[in-house]
């Protein structure tokens, strides 16, 4: 062994020094002997650290699923205020096909030419509800003024009827509740009224176009 004073040799157990008299024997007790304690620290760190981090993920998921329901919630009314907007302004899409008339100048010009006009009208009322009913294969508007000629009227009744139907087709497809509009126009037909339904059919165009 060796003097840690000043570096001389020593014999192997000896309590001081030969040369400069220091001290050989150890300071503090052997460390190796006693197993070290923890550091309060570094336990600490240990004990507590691993919770935190779960705990801080844990309310990062629960705010990610307060972010994610706010965003269900926003979408939900955003829905929900769109069909009520549409529910109490009764939206209803342009079917297209026709031509938006004034109903009232149809009347005076049928009046006014002695029923040339009414003539015409019911040529175009043909043709138009025909198209914008999806049926274009129909009876067409001159055939339809042939037979009601020919027949004295009576066929106007059944195309009065017919006309009917494929107006309520047109409502539906503009998402308006069905109507018995056949069973209307001919009634109005038999009293000779039948301008009056002409007068209902021009109204579910213009509402159309």
């Amino acid at each position: 062994m060796f003097c840690p004073n000043c570096g001389a040799e020593a014999e192997e157990g000896a309590a001081f020094c030969p040369n400069c008299g220091s001290s050989l024997a150890s300071d503090s007790p052997a460390q190796d002997a006693t197993p070290q304690q923890d550091n309060p620290q570094s336990y600490q760190q240990s004990s507590y650290q691993q919770p935190g981090y779960e705990q801080q993920n844990y309310q990062q998921s629960y705010e990610q699923q307060g972010y994610q329901q706010q965003n269900y919630q926003q979408q939900s009314y955003q829905q929900g205020y769109q069909q009520n907007y549409q529910y109490n302004n009764v939206y209803t899409p342009p079917v297209g096909g026709g031509t938006n008339r004034s109903i009232a100048l149809c009347i005076i010009f049928s009046l006014i030419t002695c029923g040339i006009y009414y003539l015409y009208w019911m040529y175009v009322l043909n043709e138009e509800i025909n198209r914008m009913a999806d049926e274009p294969y129909a009876t067409s508007g001159g055939l339809v003024i042939l037979f009601n000629i020919i027949t004295c009227g009576i066929y106007g009744w059944y195309w009065l009827y017919r006309m009917g139907e494929r107006c309520d087709v047109i409502k539906q497809k503009m998402g308006k509740p069905a109507s018995s509009s056949a069973v209307l126009y001919l009634i109005l037909g038999i009293f000779g009224l039948g301008i009056v339904s002409y007068a209902l059919m021009q109204d579910t165009i213009n509402s159309a176009c």
